[in-house]
């Protein structure tokens, strides 16, 4: 009976260290994952250009990119910041929240996805532009604090 006691003691034993394995794994996994998100943040508003990495052999890099088969993807020229014939769309909202309910503002700003409307309106509620009171959306009065600088 001693040798099925030592067994059963040996399994609860092994059977700790992996549970403690296992915890530490999933530790490690989502540090890893945090690192990878955090890496890529990084990468985004890294102000000096990276090298890119090319998976192609000497010959296809030696070739210039008319000879390699692909296109070239052309981006469209955006308007600079002075340049807007209409307001925005969270200045339109920020406009319209007279006592309005959401589906009525969404009904107003035609053209525009009801998820666009719902997301300025979330955005301007958590900064404390838009204040909800028996379900209409009003405009917050402001303080007098922000005073924006004509440039």
């Amino acid at each position: 009976m001693a040798t099925l006691d030592e067994i059963t003691k040996e399994k609860q034993r092994i059977g700790e260290a992996l549970a403690r394995v296992d915890a530490q794994r999933e530790k490690l996994a989502a540090q890893r994952s945090e690192l990878e998100a955090t890496e890529r943040v990084l990468a985004r508003y890294n102000k000096t250009p990276q090298p890119r990495r090319r998976a192609r052999g000497a010959a296809a890099q030696a070739a210039g990119p008319e000879q390699s088969g692909r296109r070239r993807r052309t981006t469209a020229t955006k308007p600079t910041g002075g340049n807007r014939s209409s307001p925005s769309l969270g200045d339109q909202i920020l406009a319209l929240a007279t006592g309005k309910t959401q589906q009525e503002i969404t009904a107003a700003c035609k053209g525009v996805r009801a998820n666009h409307v719902g997301i300025a309106i979330a955005r301007h509620m958590r900064v404390g532009r838009i204040e909800e009171r028996e379900g209409r959306l009003y405009a917050a009065h402001s303080s007098g604090s922000e005073q924006h600088a004509a440039v």
